[in-house]
């Protein structure tokens, strides 16, 4: 290896680890949203003298209103996201979801509660729909599903925060201070992502502006294709960019399978993150076990994402995914019974792998799949398609717990839908053979021909 290349990879090391940190940072605060909003459930139930009188249904309804904001700002990074650049894209949103995190702890009924939730998820919407595309685009080929999956399980290693904040500051902080800790963002996250940053010189290459993708580059270290490699498509600005490129018939069938598994993905990450700790104290643990086996879900999923991830870029994510919704579904419909224990928390770790692991191991398979031009566009649609079913999530468990019906109807049905994740995704091999050659580079066909098979 020369220098000059040697400098190079030292550049794109250092520029790829600044990605991947800052990525996975904004994501750590994402899954923090999600789970610190199932820890307060409880106390908001109990204290009417918080947000005003709350019934289980109105409370998995609250829940919902933030994954409402997570569809409308996954979808609008989508459409903009591909015309605008990932850099722009993850300022505004770290900035914004910090200010719906602070609105939302100063609020004192359950209207401006729901109104702050639904700010927050915009933001949530955007960062998530974002940085799959981001990493895909700073990573090597081969290893694009480990560090996706690194990115990703920000948001499980956020929900453990969550937990253990819960934990330890509930009596000293109080509900609104565990809101308070969520606005930190925008005082330790956005200078440095101001700061170190970088645009995508591939999504730079992909509108046209060669210029700035070779000076990019050069400041990177991240290479651009060689010259004759790239169809003249994407030399130039694309015909069909984002949604539009979506719609499109080498892509229209995968897409709406993709958003399927995402789907199922998110409502049985959102299903469990909001009741487990309610359903657990049904069940006749204490608050702090009950917060515990919350802790254990997010550990297992951290955990047996990587470790799926790694073999993902080995086997291939779509058997991976299928295998992980299968395990879920195996302990879910395990955890209704007298177990002993030490059982119990195995099958919640493992659940929290077949759930919140798989949606991890989902947005790599997405952000891998689509070509540059299209690639925001896609994994917004699986963010913010999916989080329908995070929307569905909570609604399902507030109006089961609300029924008095018990946990196991609701592990019950969660398994289920963990069983028709994983039939969605074996679907996908029958139809990924028709994306076409010229798309996208050579590097990110190798990157996903084992999940394709030619059509």
């Amino acid at each position: 290896m020369t220098s000059t290349s040697a400098s190079a990879e030292a550049r794109r090391s250092r520029t790829l680890h600044w990605v991947v940190g800052l990525s996975f940072a904004a994501l750590l605060f994402d899954g923090y949203d999600l789970v610190v909003y199932g820890t307060v459930v409880p106390t908001l139930l109990a204290d009417k003298s918080q947000i005003g009188a709350l019934t289980p249904e109105q409370a998995g309804t609250l829940g919902s209103w933030a994954l409402i904001g997570v569809l409308v700002g996954a979808l609008t990074a989508g459409a903009i996201g591909d015309l605008v650049g990932r850099r722009r894209i993850m300022l505004v949103n770290i900035a914004w979801f910090s200010v719906g995190m602070a609105l939302t702890a100063t609020t004192t009924s359950i209207f401006t509660f729901g109104a702050g939730r639904f700010l927050t998820g915009i933001g949530v919407g955007a960062l998530v729909a974002t940085v799959g595309a981001l990493v895909a685009e700073f990573a090597p080929a081969d290893r694009r599903n480990r560090y996706n999956a690194i990115v990703y399980s920000g948001i499980p290693a956020g929900g453990v925060c969550a937990a253990l904040a819960a934990i330890v500051l509930d009596d000293v902080a109080g509900w609104r201070g565990l809101f308070w800790i969520g606005a930190l963002p925008v005082l330790l996250l956005l200078p440095l992502a101001w700061a170190k940053l970088p645009e995508s010189p591939l999504w730079l290459l992909s509108r046209g502006e060669t210029e700035r993708a070779a000076a990019v580059s050069r400041r990177t270290g991240v290479a651009l294709p060689a010259a004759g490699t790239v169809p003249a498509t994407q030399a130039t600005k694309a015909d069909k960019v984002g949604y539009a490129a979506l719609a499109s018939r080498p892509y229209l069938v995968p897409t709406i399978l993709l958003g399927l598994m995402s789907f199922s993905g998110l409502l049985l990450t959102y299903g469990l993150n909001t009741w487990l700790p309610q359903i657990m104290e049904g069940k006749g643990y204490g608050k702090d076990y009950a917060l515990a086996f919350l802790l254990l879900l997010n550990l297992g999923a951290i955990v047996g994402g990587l470790i799926a991830s790694w073999v993902a870029d080995r086997k291939g994510a779509r058997r991976v995914v299928a295998t992980t919704f299968l395990l879920a579904a195996v302990a879910l419909l395990l955890m209704p019974f007298d177990l002993p224990f030490t059982v119990l928390l195995a099958a919640v770790a493992v659940a929290g792998v077949g759930s919140i692991g798989t949606q991890v191991l989902i947005y790599g398979l997405v952000s891998n799949y689509y070509p540059t031009s299209a690639r925001a566009a896609g994994v917004a649609w699986c963010a913010g398609f999916g989080r329908l079913g995070g929307i569905v999530g909570p609604v399902i468990g507030g109006i089961l717990v609300g029924a008095g019906v018990g946990g196991s109807t609701a592990f019950q049905l969660f398994a289920a839908v963990s069983v028709v994740g994983a039939v969605v995704t074996l679907c996908v091999r029958g139809v990924a053979g028709g994306r076409t050659s010229t798309a996208v580079t050579p590097d990110e066909e190798a990157a996903v021909a084992r999940d394709a098979v030619p059509a």
